[in-house]
């Protein structure tokens, strides 16, 4: 079957998340900037959930461009990742309402390492199916950038019960790291 279907209940799905985040913010009652301080955590938080959330859909957007068609296991794999994807609002809430404790900090590095978990899921589930010569393996190659993140991920969390912003920081640049878009599958799908 096409991947139009999965691409655009994908999208819809995190278009959701986002919306249900920036819905958690919720407006001061003070009217000066003084009562946008004690948000400054909460804001932190959507900040870099809105990143993570935007480097997902860019790099699911590239990865199905290289994709020719999906199947059942494609499909169950990225409901998985959507998954781990639906629960960053709660995570970041959690986070931000709670400046940072060692448990908001470690729950959302889980909910990060279960996400890059079922996105190589994904993306290993459609270079099983294209076949390992196929452009979009050839794309991905040894996916150093992937392996690295789990490692990071997995490091992060228990660092939140040692130094919570240590872990917060492994985050934040984990999500530069991928800011800085990965141009492997749009060099070989000419896009």
């Amino acid at each position: 079957m096409k991947t139009s279907r999965l691409e655009a209940f994908s999208d819809g799905v995190l278009a959701i998340i986002i919306t249900i985040m920036v819905l958690e913010m919720k407006a001061p009652h003070g009217d000066n900037l003084a009562a946008l301080r004690p948000l400054l955590p909460v804001f932190l938080s959507y900040l870099l959930s809105f990143a993570y959330i935007g480097i997902y859909w860019n790099n699911h957007h590239h990865l199905f461009q290289a994709a020719e068609n999906v199947n059942g296991r494609t499909l169950w794999a990225n409901l998985h990742l959507l998954f781990w994807l639906s629960l960053v609002p709660f995570v970041t809430s959690w986070m931000g309402e709670n400046r940072f404790a060692a448990w908001p900090v470690a729950l959302y590095g889980v909910v990060l390492l279960m996400a890059a978990v079922a996105y190589y899921i994904l993306t290993y589930t459609l270079i099983r199916q294209h076949g390992s010569d196929s452009r979009l393996a050839t794309a991905i190659g040894s996916d150093l950038k992937g392996k690295v993140s789990l490692l990071a991920y997995g490091i992060a969390v228990p660092l939140s019960f040692l130094n919570r912003w240590l872990a917060f920081s492994v985050y934040v640049v984990m999500a530069i790291v991928w800011f800085i878009p990965d141009r492997r599958i749009e060099k070989a799908t000419g896009d």
